[in-house]
């Protein structure tokens, strides 16, 4: 070689793992599809396939990236100085809410109930947010909103916009509009996840109208057409429906102050508001708004599941995708044993997520059956502080996977590490949900027991079942003080309990063995890969992505 070559600097790009090729995302998840037809939706399977497919297309992945790189920016003024409080968003967040409009993510099961609803709407979140999981913060408000505003005497006026299936990005008054989008605004500078701290305050002005006055210090979706928010209403607090637009094409008085510069979740805008006198109507029982917007947060609560069981299986797929086509040490990583355990580790993580999320989405689509609304009320806190958690672990394990290329913001895995963690804060924090258990529990101690108790019963042969549920029923005798010190064990030992549960009952053998031994028998296995589960490891990896 001459000097000109040496100086050239060319040379051969090898051992680097393709993009994921194009797929379809409900039929190459094993546990998705099959999450389907046993938890009663497999009506929906034509729409879900072919949801999949399209969202599994590479143009979509590509699109995601470049609108998680181009943050909101937040336009206060238009060019004369008066005030829009608009918020311009790169063309791709349009593209992406049309998508979920049209999946009727935002309504359908609410609006148009059938068999399977929930369910159905489940996977296509499950779908959605392994693409981008910005564009489904509205998406979930808005659908947790709808079973609140229904009680009220002027829901018709707003049900053709909300169950419109063509997004609307147009800023204009709601009448005019096809379809409409509602946001939610409960925290404030001074409390947090204290509501009963709020100090916005409203004050009555006639025809079940309240002139609002104070703040918000996350105002999530901040240009959705109403927001659901909480305010002083006498000497408690009440949830109000603010509208962006009044009658007569007036703005609403709720200033936009700045835009939140967050860690991840970027291509969605979170901001901080001021009510300066704005109008708004009361939704629910005077003074009854902290129980109305719990109420509401259980349904978005459970989207926090299905949004971190998303980035997970994504995660995942991503992590086995890059160990088949990356060799070192003369083999591909995926042909390394301690590798190979780590990734099945992983792979079964993301099914048991998936398997409870889709058991749970079961639940609410039977509000008749006492049993299961039990069950919802306590598990889907339970599970959105494990799943979340959860999550989070594997993201990181996922990137290291990929090592320097993991950390790398042309990648992938940079943005699913930095998306993981807003389920797990969003809509109460860990210690909240953990708190919410203990109360769940408390109101219904006896039937909460039963079912405890009947898990480890339908399994006697399998002794860690049972010793996991003695431990779940002592810690949830104890006394108010010593019962919160063990708050976190005892979520964590529900949702291990009905995971084994569903893997015991439906996944095959190689797979529920490999989950009780490394999560109820193993004394731990808290870091990925550190159980032995050599014997499932074909089966999980290749139920996780077939190659």
């Amino acid at each position: 070689m001459d000097v000109q070559d040496l100086s050239s600097g060319t040379h051969q790009v090898e051992n680097q793992a393709p993009d994921l090729p194009d797929c379809n995302l409900f039929l190459t998840d094993v546990a998705l599809t099959q999450g389907v037809r046993r938890e009663g939706a497999q009506s929906h399977e034509a729409d879900l396939e072919s949801w999949g497919r399209r969202l599994g297309q590479s143009d979509l992945a590509r699109l995601a990236a470049d609108v998680n790189r181009a943050s909101p920016v937040l336009r206060a003024f238009d060019r004369t100085g008066h005030r829009v409080d608009a918020v311009d968003f790169h063309p791709g967040w349009t593209e992406f809410l049309s998508l979920a409009f049209a999946q009727g993510m935002h309504s359908s099961a609410w609006i148009a109930p059938a068999a399977g609803a929930h369910v159905a709407r489940a996977a296509h979140y499950l779908m959605h947010g392994q693409v981008e999981a910005g564009s489904l913060c509205p998406i979930t408000m808005t659908s947790a909103a709808i079973p609140l505003l229904a009680r009220e005497s002027w829901f018709a006026d707003l049900q053709p916009r909300l169950a419109g299936r063509r997004y609307d990005a147009r800023d204009q008054p709601v009448a005019d509009k096809q379809s409409m989008m509602i946001g939610m605004g409960m925290t404030e500078k001074q409390g947090g996840s204290d509501l009963r701290s709020n100090t916005t305050w409203a004050a009555p002005v006639g025809d079940g109208w309240f002139r609002l006055t104070g703040h918000k210090w996350f105002f999530s979706s901040p240009t959705s057409d109403a927001h659901l928010m909480l305010a002083r209403d006498g000497d408690a607090h009440s949830c109000f429906y603010v509208p962006r637009w009044l009658d007569g094409g007036r703005r609403n008085a709720v200033h936009i102050q700045r835009l939140k510069d967050k860690l991840g979740n970027r291509s969605n805008a979170s901001a901080e508001v001021e009510f300066s006198g704005a109008l708004g109507r009361r939704v629910g029982e005077t003074g009854r708004g902290i129980a109305t917007l719990v109420e509401m947060a259980s349904y978005t609560r459970m989207d926090c599941v299905l949004g971190s069981a998303a980035l997970l299986r994504q995660a995942v797929v991503q992590a086995i995708h890059h160990a088949r086509h990356r060799w070192a040490f003369g083999r591909r990583l995926i042909e390394q044993p301690l590798m190979r355990q780590v990734l099945a580790d992983l792979a079964l993580e993301s099914e048991a997520a998936t398997t409870l999320a889709l058991r749970l989405a079961r639940a609410f689509d039977h509000p008749e059956h006492a049993a299961e609304q039990a069950l919802r009320r306590i598990l889907t806190p339970a599970s959105k502080f494990w799943v979340c958690k959860r999550t989070i672990e594997a993201a990181a394990e996922c990137m290291e996977v990929w090592g320097g290329n993991g950390y790398i913001e042309d990648g992938p895995m940079a943005r699913l590490y930095r998306e993981a963690p807003v389920n797990s804060i969003w809509e109460g924090s860990g210690n909240v949900m953990c708190l919410d258990v203990l109360r769940a529990a408390r109101q219904e101690a006896e039937p909460v027991a039963q079912e405890i108790d009947a898990l480890a019963r339908a399994h006697a042969d399998e002794p860690a079942l049972r010793a996991a549920a003695d431990r779940l029923l002592r810690h949830l005798r104890l006394e108010a003080e010593q019962q919160q010190a063990q708050a976190r064990q005892i979520a964590q030992d529900l949702v291990l309990l009905v995971q084994a549960d569903l893997l015991l009952r439906h996944a095959p053998a190689p797979v529920s063995r490999a989950f009780v031994d490394s999560r109820l028998a193993g004394g731990g296995g808290r870091v990925y890969g550190a159980q032995a589960l050599s014997l499932a490891s074909d089966v999980l990896l290749q139920r996780a992505w077939p190659d």
